[in-house]
């Protein structure tokens, strides 16, 4: 999916808003929706029942979590706002050191902590949210009933 961006003509783009738009929908399509999953060790019974059935397996176990009431993630919202105070901290003490070099350190931690800030909302908005430490749990346990031995999650 992301090979779309590379071939949107450059020479088309004519406001800069357009372009913002575009960049951050090639963003998110680069991000991936994807989350964590488990990784199974290749014992004799995965070699028995083969990928497939052990992809369904998985499928079978995360749904099985989801009923039991374990969240599949941590909560977005409390990760983005963490990741935009952290970033704006960061910017605003850079941007201060910065606008000290040139005679301006209010003037700079203002422009750094909104950048900061920014930079630090769209990390948080498309990074991918690990899986709660009850779903894992849950689905560790349900896929080790099965037979298989999960060793991490990726």
């Amino acid at each position: 999916m992301s090979s779309l961006c590379l071939f949107v003509p450059a020479r088309k783009m004519t406001s800069p808003s357009r372009q913002f738009w575009i960049f951050l929908s090639c963003l998110l399509l680069m991000s991936g929706c994807a989350a964590p999953r488990p990784i199974l060790y290749p014992n004799a019974h995965f070699r028995q029942v083969g990928e497939s059935a052990a992809e369904q397996d998985i499928e079978d176990c995360s749904a099985m979590a989801k009923d039991a009431g374990a969240t599949p993630s941590r909560g977005k919202s409390g990760q983005v706002a963490g990741s935009t105070t952290a970033g704006g901290a960061i910017g605003s003490a850079a941007g201060a050191v910065g606008g000290a070099v040139v005679g301006h350190p209010g003037h700079g931690a203002m422009v750094g902590a909104a950048s900061g800030a920014t930079g630090g909302f769209l990390r948080g908005l498309f990074r991918k949210s690990s899986p709660s430490q009850a779903f894992k749990q849950f689905v560790n346990r349900c896929l080790q009933e099965r037979g298989y031995e999960p060793v991490g999650w990726e």
